[in-house]
């Protein structure tokens, strides 16, 4: 049976949680926009367009260990810019953040690659963290979404949004055409020791199809959790889901 509640995430290498201002960007290194590169081992390759693009996870931030240095695309990273990483996204891309904890958005200008460590989305920059209230946990659950920017250089985050009712997270480890397929899942989550596994069926471009979900999740620390004892059944398309 695999460690799920109480089990811990490693302090040290690549599957750690970043705390605040971690080296976990690629701040200095510089790559082509568009070729894909290695980072510890793993092989990345940047999207050829964001359209379209939104995702939902886990934000961090960094800041004054990288002010100054050469961000991925060559230029200084400025800690009180609203500016981001992103492993994938082209560079630039602006991108809409929404702390889905509290309903505060910021719109960011994405220069950098990272954050390179597990299970994380976005890495914000101070002045961005800041605006979305997040700098003392250094991490929150957030959703990103592409959005038009300008002919070029930094903009200003709008006002902070007023904070949304509370939402329900959850992790979505599949969402299958046939019922069964679902339910062998589900099976499997229970054997292996998840105690809040739901399944379910909606209806997606005009098709049913049966989620199965484990939640609620309460933290960004359980969502890591789960998403490490998912990764180590073998469900790899896990994500961050709100209802």
């Amino acid at each position: 049976m695999l460690c799920i509640t109480a089990c811990q995430w490693p302090t040290s290498g690549p599957t750690a949680p970043p705390a605040s201002d971690a080296p976990q960007s690629n701040a200095g290194s510089r790559n082509d926009k568009t070729d894909p590169y290695v980072v510890l081992g793993k092989r990345y390759v940047p999207l050829k367009s964001a359209v379209g693009y939104r995702e939902r996870g886990v934000a961090s931030w960094y800041g004054p260990n990288f002010h100054g240095k050469p961000t991925a695309n060559g230029e200084r990273f400025d800690m009180n810019a609203m500016t981001a990483a992103h492993k994938t996204l082209p560079l630039p891309t602006y991108a809409e953040v929404t702390n889905l904890r509290n309903g505060r958005r910021v719109v960011v200008r994405i220069n950098d690659r990272g954050p390179f460590v597990d299970n994380r989305l976005i890495d914000l920059s101070r002045a961005a963290a800041r605006a979305l209230d997040m700098v003392g946990p250094g991490t929150t659950l957030v959703d990103v979404r592409v959005v038009p920017g300008p002919g070029g250089g930094p903009i200003e985050a709008p006002a902070a949004s007023t904070p949304e009712s509370a939402k329900a997270f959850y992790i979505q480890v599949g969402a299958y055409g046939e019922r069964t397929n679902a339910d062998r899942v589900a099976k499997t989550l229970n054997a292996s020791g998840f105690l809040d596994v739901q399944t379910g069926q909606t209806t997606v471009d005009g098709r049913t199809v049966h989620r199965v979900r484990i939640g609620p999740v309460d933290s960004v620390d359980q969502f890591d959790r789960y998403i490490y004892a998912l990764h180590e059944l073998g469900f790899n398309s896990a994500r961050l889901a709100v209802d």
